[in-house]
This record gives C-alpha cells, structure tokens and sequence, in this order.
C-alpha cells in the first residue's frame, strides 16, 4: 500500500509538470500563433507525452530493464488512445457545451490522467 502511495504521488508530480507543458503550450499555440484549439492540443499533448513517457519509465513505475518494443508501442498506444479520450472531450465540451477551451482542457486531462494512471498501472509496471 505505502509503494501505491508512493507511485500516486509520484505520477501526481509527473502529471502535474506535464500539465503545465500540454497547457501551456495549448495556450500559446492556439492564442499566440492563431492555431486551431485541436491541432494546438495534438502538438501539446504530444510534446508533454514524451516528457511523461521519460519521467514514467525512469521515475514513477521503476522499470528498471530496457524497454522492448512490444513495451514502447504498448505505452504509446495506451497514449494514443488517451489523446484520442482528450481529443473527443475537448470537440465536445468546446463545440457542443460551449465551455471555453482551456477550461475543456482540465476536464479532459482528469479523465484523461485517469486512464494513463489505471492502464499504466496494469500493463506497464514490472
């Protein structure tokens, strides 16, 4: 139980600078330099996936053997899948409920830092 803490706090500071970069950026290239919201959150996500991924490996789930290929494509497919859950709720509550971007960007990153965390857990740790 105090290792599940442990990684729960962990994966919360990870999260959290990684929060920073994907919001961040979202904010700078879509109000900045004028790109649309969902391309903005692709680039974002995108650029906050590898310093997760990095941070992840190393630090927080303790994988302390070399990554195969079959691992690598795992976590990037579970991370595909989550931009694809970040991408969806964005469309939604931006378009459909009318709720401003970056406030859209907190709801999808809870759902979607729930499932990194759960998925992760279960196929990715040794």
């Amino acid at each position: 139980m105090k290792k599940l803490f442990k990684q729960i706090i962990k994966f919360g500071i990870v999260g959290g600078i990684a929060f920073v970069i994907d919001y961040s950026l979202l904010f700078i290239l879509t109000d900045f330099f004028k790109i649309h919201y969902l391309i903005s959150s692709i680039i974002s996500f995108v650029v906050s996936f590898i310093f997760n991924y990095i941070l992840s490996i190393k630090w927080v789930f303790d994988v302390n053997k070399k990554q195969t290929y079959k691992e690598i494509a795992l976590f990037i497919g579970l991370s595909l899948i989550g931009l694809l859950i970040n991408q969806i709720v964005l469309y939604i509550t931006t378009d459909y409920l009318k709720v401003y971007y970056m406030i859209s960007k907190i709801i999808a990153t809870i759902i979607v830092m729930i499932w990194n965390f759960v998925t992760r857990k279960i196929f990715i740790e040794d």
